[in-house]
């Protein structure tokens, strides 16, 4: 089979959606298929692991074949299986992994592990080829990272959170403000009609690190919200998501611009889930419109989790003739840099 017809299957099921997908050459999607579970896990205001994992053993086989249905193509036409092998909740990734396995193993077919990260990254080759050296800035429930890449397939990880991710200090902020889970979609929707008038802390850390910490802002706005309530005052929830999100957002985007000038970067991605977030995009657009350097910004459906990233990393890594054995195993903490 000829390079750009090659078919990587892949298998997404680090944390709570089932996904599975079909790209053609490693940046045509042939089908990309989600099985979401926001509904199920509303209620208890945060991803209940056990409930994401039996929800994955439920779906994996419905969602596979409604992915092959929709590429109008067969196993027997696949090149490799690729599958997410961590970070993620462990009990969903293995619902993952197993499938991959019986899959590769049913077909006599490459197995090829991917890491999480490395899929949100890749999700922007789906819309845009990468130039090197690049930047991608990172930014999801779990993970806040700047990862430097001088070609496909390395990482090198040069800002990372030392505390709470951004998305997670999302949740927590919602949920202080009684706000649905998941939180970030809402602070995001209230942030653009609100005005940042609270004062809230910006965590720059030492002057030249590129790392990132959200806990003290989390806390600030917590005690913003308990000092108001004991005083009888009212705030404003759109003035407080606004305030927060402006925060949060000046640190990603000033530490972003900075990075992407120091090394001289050709391309500056952002990637994961809270790459859906508006005023994120909005500022980092305004930011980079005169920069030395292209900012590439993949479309909403390829923010959150879903197989097609991981399909597109997975195709870099089946080229680059890495395999994995049916010993594969689930890794929670995976190093991206390994």
């Amino acid at each position: 089979m000829s390079e750009n017809n090659e078919l990587i299957l892949a298998i997404e099921t680090s944390c709570d959606e089932t996904a599975v997908a079909i790209v053609k050459g490693g940046t045509e999607i042939l089908s990309n298929v989600v099985a979401s579970q926001i509904e199920s896990h509303k209620r208890f205001g945060g991803v209940v692991p056990e409930v994401a994992s039996r929800h994955h053993v439920e779906q994996i086989t419905i969602v596979l074949e409604e992915a092959l249905e929709q590429a109008g193509v067969t196993i027997e036409e696949i090149t490799a299986v690729a599958v997410t092998e961590g970070p993620g909740l462990v009990g969903a990734l293995l619902i993952g992994v197993n499938a991959a396995k019986a899959l590769a193993f049913a077909h006599n077919l490459p197995l090829v592990p991917v890491h999480h990260i490395a899929g949100h990254i890749y999700a922007n080759r789906l819309v845009k080829e990468m130039e090197f050296p690049l930047l991608s800035l990172v930014v999801s429930g779990g993970h806040t990272e700047l990862i430097y890449m001088k070609e496909h397939g390395s990482y090198e990880v040069i800002g990372e959170t030392r505390d709470d991710a951004a998305g997670e200090a999302y949740d927590k902020v919602a949920r202080t403000i009684n706000l649905p889970y998941p939180g970030g979609p809402h602070i995001d929707r209230l942030a653009e009609v609100g005005e940042a008038t609270i004062d809230l802390p910006r965590a720059w850390l030492e002057p030249d690190s590129y790392d990132f910490s959200f806990s003290g802002l989390k806390s600030a706005v917590i005690n913003t919200v308990h000092n108001a309530s004991q005083r009888g005052q009212e705030i404003r929830p759109e003035d407080l998501a606004a305030s927060f999100q402006a925060s949060v957002i000046e640190v990603l985007v000033e530490k972003t611009a900075r990075a992407a000038k120091e090394y001289g970067v050709k391309q500056v991605l952002l990637a994961g889930g809270v790459a859906a977030n508006k005023g994120l995009r909005k500022a980092l657009e305004e930011r980079f419109k005169d920069a030395n350097c292209e900012l590439v910004i993949p479309p909403l459906f390829l923010c959150t989790d879903n197989a097609a990233m991981i399909a597109a990393a997975g195709y870099i890594e089946y080229k680059k003739g890495k395999r994995a054995e049916l010993t594969l195993n689930g890794v929670p903490g995976l190093d991206i840099e390994a």
